[in-house]
């Protein structure tokens, strides 16, 4: 088996060989479905599960030109990055783009990892038909690269209407235009002052090498605060696991997914699904959500008001700045050791706002910086100015190869 893929597509062809996405190489996750291929999303709850027909995203991306590399392995579905491989098949060549499910703040916390361009698309704007997802209401698909202009001419292709996924808003199905947007210099950019405090000196300078790159580029710098920070990840670990809860009830050996061998009876057997199904991180999450759904609904409830509270937050900081910036990791904290939910939260602690709110949000890593050590940059936009950060992006990236 493949160290890098699960699923290594061993005849790789193009329908639409001069498709505005030739040559490109994308690298899938097992929870996105290509017909044909293993679609078990990292869990023994859809071991063995075959998919049966393409995702939206996937046959739109075939369309255009682009060849599948494979799918790479994934944390049990999509919570988390323990055992995710997404960034190793762009660091060893494997394929040019990624796409990585970002429901806390994986493609970017992937990409940061790696001196990679990580993008959770603002929520809606990309089609979530075939996809076996966890938490509907936070969860992208996101996009890494080393480039990313790359990942505006992917997204262009992968954004906009899809009829299979009614849960899109009606604002994100004009879709996305690579096109750069006009007026990327001359902007200003808010710090999230709250978000810095976790930081020690040395990870403080290297946030702030990073926003020396903007000034440098033309982005005006000041501080802005959002007294409710300390909110979002509360917020994110209710609201998603309530939702995780429900998503993966499904998975119960009769309508769907693994089934186990062991039971006396159907209500054994049930029993010994459920506890067959999904790992030591995932199982007490799915726990703690249930119990929220039915023994402490009205705590949901109060979490929904908070997101939307969160939610108006942001939006009036983005009205008075054009972004937010703040830190997309703690350089020695690893994703892929958080073994408890408890330090899953604590390693994504950054990552989540945009996650609560739908913004989109790029990841930039920081050139000055070496990658072990660098914070990256989390630049967070108005909804769908999901243009204007790879524009910024790219802006940085071409001033760093021109040693500007």
């Amino acid at each position: 088996m493949h160290e890098v893929y699960t699923y290594s597509n061993a005849s790789p062809s193009r329908i639409t060989p001069e498709g505005t996405l030739a040559d490109l190489r994308v690298a899938v996750q097992p929870n996105l479905a290509v017909r044909g291929w293993p679609c078990e999303a990292g869990s023994r709850a859809l071991s063995g599960y075959t998919a049966l027909q393409d995702a939206t995203v996937v046959a739109r991306l075939v369309k255009a030109g682009a060849v599948l590399s494979g799918s790479s392995r994934m944390a049990e579905l999509g919570f988390g990055l323990a055992g995710d491989t997404s960034a190793r098949t762009l660091v060893d060549g494997h394929a040019d783009v990624a796409l990585i499910t970002d429901t806390m703040g994986e493609v970017r916390l992937a990409a940061a990892g790696s001196g990679l361009f990580g993008l959770k698309p603002t929520h809606g704007l990309v089609s979530r038909h075939g996809l076996a997802g966890l938490v509907p209401s936070m969860e992208s698909i996101g996009l890494a690269a080393a480039d990313p202009r790359m990942i505006a001419e992917i997204l262009a292709v992968m954004a906009g209407a899809d009829p299979d996924d009614p849960s899109m808003p009606d604002d994100c199905t004009a879709g996305f235009s690579a096109a750069p947007p006009s007026g990327t210099e001359s902007l200003t950019a808010g710090v999230i002052e709250e978000s810095l405090s976790s930081l020690d000196p040395e990870e403080r300078l290297a946030f702030d090498a990073g926003t020396a790159c903007l000034e440098t580029a033309g982005v005006t710098i000041q501080t802005v605060n959002l007294a409710d920070y300390g909110l979002f990840k509360d917020v994110h670990h209710l609201i998603a696991a309530v939702e995780a809860s429900s998503s993966a009830g499904k998975f119960d050996g009769v309508r769907y997914g693994h089934r186990s061998a062991v039971g006396k009876n159907w209500n054994d057997m049930y029993l010994n699904t459920r506890a067959e199904s999904f790992g030591p991180l995932l199982k007490p999450f799915l726990f703690q959500g249930a119990y929220f759904q039915f023994e402490r609904y009205l705590a949901f409830e109060n979490a929904c008001r908070l997101r939307c509270r969160l939610v108006r937050a942001v939006d009036d900081l983005l009205g008075k700045v054009d972004i937010l910036v703040l830190p997309t990791r703690r350089p020695a904290s690893d994703p892929a050791q958080a073994a408890t939910i408890q330090a899953t939260y604590a390693v994504f602690a950054l990552t989540l706002p945009a996650s609560v709110t739908g913004h989109p949000a790029l990841q930039v890593p920081n050139p000055g910086v070496a990658a072990d050590r660098d914070t990256g940059l989390q630049l967070i936009g108005r909804r769908l100015d999901d243009g204007r950060l790879l524009a910024i992006g790219q802006h940085l990236s071409s001033a760093a190869r021109e040693g500007r």
